[in-house]
């Protein structure tokens, strides 16, 4: 009677119709948090890194391990987070690998750590970029759909140190002080993250649903 009681519960109402969650809809909601904490971990530690020790030759080789941990953290959770429209969440993805081509070639062809290449050549922000643009599009999914105070600030925050870095708009003062609220912010995020409740990262499953439904129609 228990087993059964709790199948019931595993039964949500969506907008077009019954939908259940299942034992894999649970592991893709913590392999994408685990992700992003893995993510906002990495970047973190690189801000608190680069904004203690910005001239230590040891600091900024381990950025570039750092960033490598970020980078494949942000690409799984960009592959297993829900989001509606299709479209978007391709774009995002597409994002994410123009970025990650772009700091390996980086990587390739300065012969200074990633860190240093990328701060002393900005246009190079033109190309990973496309990578906090993938994270700016999380940010502002969560905004959207969970109206999370720390996301309404990373949102515009993100693109404005990049931008301002790309275009040498910003001192160097607001520049840290930007890097650093950043890292603070991305990491209430993914600890809040942790305390959410699976089924609302998951989402409307009769949705998805019926957008599949339309789109095999429309072919």
């Amino acid at each position: 009677m228990e087993k059964f009681v709790e199948v019931i519960s595993e039964v949500y109402q969506g907008q077009f119709g019954n939908f259940t969650i299942t034992k894999n809809d649970r592991l893709s909601v913590i392999v994408y948090r685990t992700a992003l904490a893995i993510a906002a971990l990495c970047f973190s530690l690189g801000t608190l890194l680069v904004l203690w020790q910005p001239h230590n030759p040891d600091v900024l080789n381990g950025l570039t391990w750092l960033y490598i941990a970020f980078s494949v953290s942000l690409g799984v959770a960009l592959w297993t987070i829900h989001i509606y429209l299709e479209l978007l969440h391709r774009v995002l993805q597409f994002f994410w690998m123009i970025g990650t081509i772009a700091s390996v070639a980086i990587a390739i062809y300065f012969p200074e750590p990633l860190a240093i290449a990328i701060y002393n050549h900005p246009l190079a922000l033109i190309g990973i970029g496309s990578s906090f643009a993938a994270l700016t599009g999380i940010f502002f999914k969560e905004t959207f759909c969970f109206n999370r105070f720390e996301t309404k600030f990373l949102v515009p925050l993100v693109p404005v140190l990049i931008l301002g870095h790309l275009v040498n708009f910003l001192p160097v003062a607001i520049e840290q002080g930007f890097l650093a609220a950043w890292a603070i912010l991305f990491m209430i995020f993914a600890i809040r993250k942790a305390t959410q409740e699976i089924p609302s990262d998951i989402g409307d499953k009769s949705v998805f649903a019926y957008l599949k439904a339309q789109k095999q129609q429309a072919i």
